[in-house]
């Protein structure tokens, strides 16, 4: 395979002569986002199996030529668990390449491992070992040593050929139609855009909050969301997760209250006491109909729900093994706990997870499917209409 490493307008010319008009690209990136909100965009990888390059952002004026490659719809894009790779697409051009491929959904389905990495989907499948070394590398210091380059490089090399073996193996099961809703999802902008409105959904220590509690914490989260927007500060630099759930919970009125808040620290209280002390003032005076409501933990259920439930973790077993894939891969025991109350809008109800196992596990709960003992083997059964 040709290697290249861009980093002139020329250079990129290049590549692009020799990319385009390819069937499939395989990408990836490298990025920095430890004292940013946004990620520090460092490095793209791409190949098609018969060149691959790493193309250097930072010493390039624009990336045009080969992002009118990238974003061409004829072209698939590969990506291994691509949400952050794709997060940079989105916050840099506004847009998503389409249609693309994740190697780490269709592993999963394939029974390959529940999230598994990049790297050991190449042992897998290819029997080769890669370096992991530079995991933890600051890729926005340069010059980028050889051993880098060919670090970031490996995690495009093998990607395509990784493609065509999980491609195929889908095909073969029939399975090629179920993973278009989870990539659709990934080729969604709503998947990336953090609206500061719902910014309390994702703050740790929540569900212990209740009433005008959660409003107080949708509106400091919400600021602090845009704040962290705004400054491209990661959002723990403005405040913890702690601290909101605590200012939540206590609702100081005043300096001397703020200062008891444990982990505020003195100089945020210097220089934004005054505001916080407001926007909890006004989350207080908000209509009771105007407070959030976070979804609350399923009532605990009674014996025959719990029965009923191991019914379904027994069902749901039995189908990830006739699948070869892994039950945990598919569904959580509490999720299925939530089937038994009623529970609809859940991930084993959507894509290739209700293909697999989903509209069975409903026929169980309608009894129209039930697990049977033959042979010593435990087995689903269609239930006789009559």
């Amino acid at each position: 395979m040709q290697e290249l490493h861009v980093e002139t307008a020329e250079q990129l010319t290049r590549l692009c002569e020799l990319i385009s008009g390819s069937q499939w690209l395989a990408l990836d990136t490298e990025f920095v986002r430890e004292k940013s909100y946004y990620p520090n965009f460092c490095l793209l990888q791409v190949s098609n199996g018969e060149v691959a390059a790493s193309v250097d952002p930072l010493s390039l004026d624009e990336l045009s030529p080969l992002l009118d490659i990238i974003y061409d719809p004829k072209v698939i894009k590969i990506f291994h668990a691509g949400r952050q790779d794709l997060e940079i697409f989105h916050d840099l051009w506004s847009k998503l390449p389409t249609p693309l491929f994740d190697t780490q959904l269709a592993a999963t389905l394939l029974g390959l491992g529940d999230q598994v990495g990049y790297g050991n989907l190449v042992k897998q499948l290819l029997g080769i070992q890669l370096e992991k070394g530079h995991a933890r590398t600051d890729w926005s210091r340069r010059p980028l040593q050889q051993d880098q380059l060919r670090y970031a490089l490996d995690d495009v090399i093998y990607l395509g050929e990784i493609y065509l073996k999980l491609e195929a193996s889908l095909r073969k099961l029939g399975r090629e139609s179920w993973l278009v809703e989870d990539f659709e999802m990934l080729a969604s902008p709503d998947t990336y855009i953090i609206s500061p409105d719902k910014a309390w959904q994702r703050i740790k220590g929540r569900q212990y909050l209740k009433g005008v509690q959660l409003a107080v914490l949708q509106t400091l989260a919400g600021w602090r969301e845009s704040e962290a927007q705004r400054a491209n500060k990661p959002k723990r630099w403005i405040l913890k997760d702690e601290v909101l759930t605590e200012l939540s919970k206590r609702q100081p009125k005043d300096i001397k209250q703020l200062e008891r808040i444990r982990g505020l620290e003195t100089g945020t209280i210097g220089h934004k006491g005054d505001t916080l002390l407001k926007l909890i003032s006004d989350a207080r005076q908000l209509p009771k109909e105007q407070w959030p409501e976070e979804k609350q933990i399923p009532p605990r259920l009674n014996s025959n729900q719990q029965a009923i439930a191991d019914l379904l973790v027994c069902s749901l077993r039995l189908l990830a093994k006739t699948n070869n894939i892994t039950h945990t891969a598919l569904a959580t025991r509490k999720e299925l706990e939530k089937m038994v109350t009623g529970a609809r809008d859940l991930e084993i109800l959507h894509g290739w997870r209700r293909a697999l196992a989903g509209d069975d596990l409903l026929k169980v709960l309608e009894g129209k499917l039930l697990p049977v003992i033959k042979d010593g083997r435990i087995e689903l059964e269609q239930r006789d209409s009559a």
